[in-house]
Parts: C-alpha cells; sequence; structure tokens
C-alpha cells in the first residue's frame, strides 16, 4: 500500500538522484525543469505548496507503508478553487526495480482520493506523453478516460511528442470506489 506526505527540502537529493537522464527529466515534468535537476529549481517547485484552501498546488513523496521507502513522486497541481478542478502532474515512480508493480497506479489513486475526498474537487485531469506506454496504462486502470491529443506539443530529440489528455470527475471516482 502505498501513502502519500507532503514532498519537502529533505526530499530533494533522492528525487534528483532519480532523473539520471534529461529524457527521464522530460517524461517527468516536460519543459518545465532544465537538466540536470537541481536543489534551486525544487525550492522554487515547492514554494507555497500544501496548504489546503490556500495553495493551487500539493507535491508528495509516496511512501511504501509496509517498507517506509520513499518510493515515488507526485503532485496536484493548477488547482481551481472556484471550479474545483486540478491537474495531475510529475508522477514517477524512482527505482526501476519498482516498476511494472502496481506503484504508480496507487500513488495515482492516493492522489485521487486526497482531490476529491479531502480537497473537494469534481475534476482531475492529466497529460501523458504518447510515447509513455506504462504511464498510459497505469491512468486508464485508474479510472481516467481519455478526452483527446494535443498534437506535437513538445520537441525532443529531433521529433515531435504528443499528448494524451485524460481526467476524470468525482461521481466517476464515487462509482468506482462506492
Amino acid at each position: 500500500m502505498i501513502i502519500l506526505e507532503p514532498f519537502g527540502r529533505n526530499d530533494f537529493k533522492q528525487l534528483i538522484n532519480w532523473i539520471g537522464t534529461e529524457e527521464l527529466l522530460i517524461k517527468w515534468s516536460g519543459s518545465l525543469f532544465s537538466f540536470p535537476l537541481t536543489s534551486k529549481s525544487l525550492d522554487w517547485y515547492i514554494k507555497e505548496t500544501n496548504v489546503p484552501q490556500v495553495s493551487n498546488a500539493f507535491v508528495y513523496k509516496a511512501i511504501e507503508k509496509k517498507s517506509g521507502d520513499v518510493v515515488g513522486h507526485i503532485s496536484l497541481g493548477g488547482i481551481s478553487w472556484k471550479n474545483r478542478s486540478s491537474r495531475i502532474s510529475r508522477v514517477l515512480v524512482g527505482e526501476p526495480a519498482k516498476h511494472q508493480k502496481g506503484i504508480c497506479q496507487q500513488m495515482t489513486k492516493a492522489a485521487l482520493k486526497i482531490g476529491f475526498e479531502e480537497l473537494g474537487l469534481h475534476r482531475i485531469e492529466l497529460g501523458v506523453y504518447e510515447n509513455n506506454k506504462a504511464a498510459l496504462n497505469c491512468y486508464l486502470k485508474s479510472g481516467f478516460k481519455i478526452e483527446g491529443v494535443s498534437k506535437d506539443i513538445l520537441w525532443f530529440k529531433d521529433t515531435y511528442l504528443s499528448m494524451i489528455e485524460m481526467a476524470i470527475l468525482e461521481d466517476e471516482w464515487k462509482n468506482l470506489n462506492p
């Protein structure tokens, strides 16, 4: 089981170590950060986060409850309190040995639970690059539905990548989690 706790300065080193290539940084954050990831850029990233009804972003580390190990990272950002909406972003299962073990799905469901049940959101969306099939499958299994594609949104390694846009509404979440 995965639990989410606020991501802070003490977590920077581990995240920086996990993101060892520009390609992984792009998958994780699009063009938000430059490679290599730094403590200075992460200071900016977490500034004014994780304050209910005030912040427009909540940034988490994912902890494997049984072992107590930090295994990933996820955020709920771009919150519109008026529209009760948010966007999941910067999802990462850290160690390659932990990939394909259902951790992404557990992290995503934990973020949805916080968004819908604690923050009172109505809609949560996300975008996933078309070449990230594992993440796409994770989000589909978590209840997200594909809404469309933003074509050629990112130029990387001499090619454009498109982004698959997905969302889930609070009623859909409730039906999956009675």
